[in-house]
């Protein structure tokens, strides 16, 4: 299966923020044992090509692991050759495009408009992140798809437990979740991991009653 079908397949991309070289692996492990196989590690996070490395050697064979909040090709670069499986952006940025369409890497670019959805397809993109999600609601995405049926959209901004499906049976194929399901900083005690593995599998669930 390509990494996209299973994108498109598990639904939740965990959005990865302030981890670090010590806490990835048992976060990831966490998510795992949740049933969450797809996560971003945001690349404004300090050394964030050495943590994209402990995560891969050490549970990349479980894990899907690809960098987000990547601006340009620059950093594109850097998280690809540190081994991220797929970028994702808040922006559009065509020339990150063009690098990550050369590595063959899935580029998953920030959009909002339906111009910038067609531009990101005309480029190459084969899934678009509309973001922020929250600040116009499940509707608008159904709103937009409506005229381009060919999109695959996830969505990201203000999505929990509560809003999840909404916007799953509205057309979109995936969501992309942050601190409602993983908050890094707070994550000190076995019992910490063992909750995050809790809340993933509540998810996980979630996504089984569409």
């Amino acid at each position: 299966m390509s990494l996209i079908d299973e994108i498109k397949e598990n639904k939740i991309v965990a959005v990865i923020r302030k981890a670090n070289e010590e806490n990835i692996v048992p976060i990831l492990e966490a998510l795992a044992k949740g049933g969450v196989t797809s996560v971003e590690i945001t690349a404004e996070t300090p050394n964030v090509t050495r943590i994209i490395e402990t995560a891969v050697k050490h549970i990349g064979d479980q894990v899907n692991i690809g960098a987000g909040t990547v601006l340009d090709p620059e950093t594109a670069r850097q998280v690809i050759m540190a081994g991220a499986t797929f970028i994702v952006s808040p922006t559009l940025n065509l020339e990150t495009m063009t690098l990550t369409n050369r590595y063959g890497v899935l580029n998953i670019p920030g959009v909002l408009t339906p111009t910038e959805i067609q531009t990101a397809y005309e480029h190459g993109a084969q899934m678009v992140k509309v973001f922020p999600a929250n600040a116009f609601g499940p509707n608008y995405v159904k709103n937009i798809l409506g005229p381009l049926p060919h999109v695959q959209a996830m969505v990201t901004g203000g999505i929990t437990l509560d809003n999840m499906n909404e916007y799953l049976s509205k057309g979109c194929k995936a969501v992309g979740i942050g601190s409602n399901l993983v908050n890094a900083t707070s994550l000190n005690s076995e019992d910490d991991y063992k909750q995050l593995t809790e809340r993933a599998k509540q998810y996980v669930a979630k996504v089984t009653e569409l």
